[in-house]
Formats: C-alpha cells, structure tokens, sequence
C-alpha cells in the first residue's frame, strides 16, 4: 500500500486549525496510507496548544519561527511517503481535492502534480486584486522563463513523488521556496500537470504580501540563470 505523507506549515492558525485537520483526517483515499504532518512555526497564538492535543499527527513545533519553506523543509524530514502534498493550515483550500491531485501520479501520468484555482471556473471570488494580480503575474513570468505552461504556480497544492522533492536542496526558508522547487522542477525537464481545485480566499490572515511577490520573481530569475547546488540523487529514471 502506497503511503501520502500531507505536510501542513502551521503560523498562528487558531481559529481554523482544528476544522482543516478534521477535514485532513476524514479525508477517504482507496488503497492509500495517510500520514499527517504538522509543524508548528513558532506560533504566538494557541496553535501549538490546540495541536498538543490532536491525535493520529506527526506534531512538531519550531522553537523559532523560520517561514513557510523552513516549516515544510522540516515536515520533508519526517515524511516516510512516497507522494508528498502540501495542505495550508488554514480553510482557503478543500482536503477532498488531494484526490484529484494524487490521481496522476497512481495512474503514471505524472511526477508531479499543481492544483490549479484557474482551472477551476466556478472559483469566482478572490482574496483581493493585488493577490490576483500578483499570481497572474509570477505565474506569466514562470512561463516565459521556463517555457512552462501552467495557470497557477503560486497554489498551496503542490504534490510530488518523494524520490522528486527530496532530490533538491531547497535553499528558501520563507513563500520563496515554492517559486524555487517550480524553477528547479521545471529546469529538470519535468513537466507539471495541473488539475482544477475549488478555493475559497479569505479577507483576512494571509501572510503573503507584495513583497513576497517581487521576491517570487527574483527567485524564478535567479535559478533560471544560476546553476543550482548538486542533485543529491539520479533522477531521470523516477
């Protein structure tokens, strides 16, 4: 039985925390082993409290807060999965669309695997026109650098098979790390498939900001023309 490790980077998420896991937990995948990692970066709220006292999780709490990329690099550690996902801590994305996401890669048509709000036309609303704006505009830059052709390269929803994601060094501890795992993925000559996901943005809480959108750019720019460290392992055969 294959086994899909969902890391799920947790900062200050008190008020949604406790439903995102419920959803996680129920979450039914035939013939698929669940483990649920949540690392805990150093909230200030009572998110570490409140997953203290969860059952069935891998819990790890930072000492120090590190970013979202440092707080998954920890849950990469632990995973003993051969598919990896990443789940947000808070409700903006649904945990039944991990199915869709895993389908490509049982089925062999895929190594790794983005979920895609745009593809999703029933998605009408936003968190606001600067986020819109600014994922739009890292994800026509991703495409033009790296003759990609996706529609959603910010999405939380990025699944990989583990042999894939654990080859690279990931340099970035805060969002920058996502930009960099697509450039370095993408300069490997894998290809990455999309599949439609439903969203619901919040208002409030995100901690993402328009300087984590220049940062995405420059990130997408530097690992196109600057030769990243050494692949740990042979990949061309995964």
């Amino acid at each position: 039985m294959k086994k899909l490790s969902i890391i799920i980077p947790a900062y200050n998420e008190e008020k949604t925390i406790k439903e995102i896991l419920a959803k996680v937990k129920n979450l039914l995948i035939p013939e698929i082993e669940k483990e649920i990692i949540v690392v805990d970066d150093a909230s200030t709220d009572k998110t570490g409290l409140i997953l203290k006292e969860q059952k069935g999780i891998k819990f790890i709490l930072h000492q120090k807060n590190l970013g979202k990329g440092g707080a998954f690099k920890t849950g990469l550690k632990q995973a003993q999965g051969e598919i990896i996902i990443v789940q947000d801590a808070d409700l903006e994305y649904d945990p039944e669309d991990i199915k869709k996401c895993l389908e490509p890669i049982l089925k062999g048509e895929a190594k790794v695997v983005y979920g895609s709000r745009e593809l999703d036309k029933k998605n009408r609303t936003r968190s606001g026109w600067l986020f819109f704006i600014g994922g739009k505009t890292v994800t026509w830059f991703c495409n033009l650098l790296y003759g990609s052709h996706l529609t959603d390269e910010p999405t939380c929803y990025k699944c990989f098979k583990t042999e894939i994601i654990k080859s690279f060094d990931i340099e970035n501890n805060d969002f920058a790390w996502e930009p960099e795992i697509t450039a370095k993925i993408l300069k490997q000559g894998f290809k990455i498939k999309e599949v439609p996901i439903k969203y619901f943005p919040r208002k409030q809480g995100k901690k993402i900001n328009y300087q984590d959108g220049i940062k995405a750019l420059i990130t997408l720019l530097k690992y196109k023309f600057i030769a990243p460290k050494k692949i740990k392992n042979k990949i061309n055969n995964i």
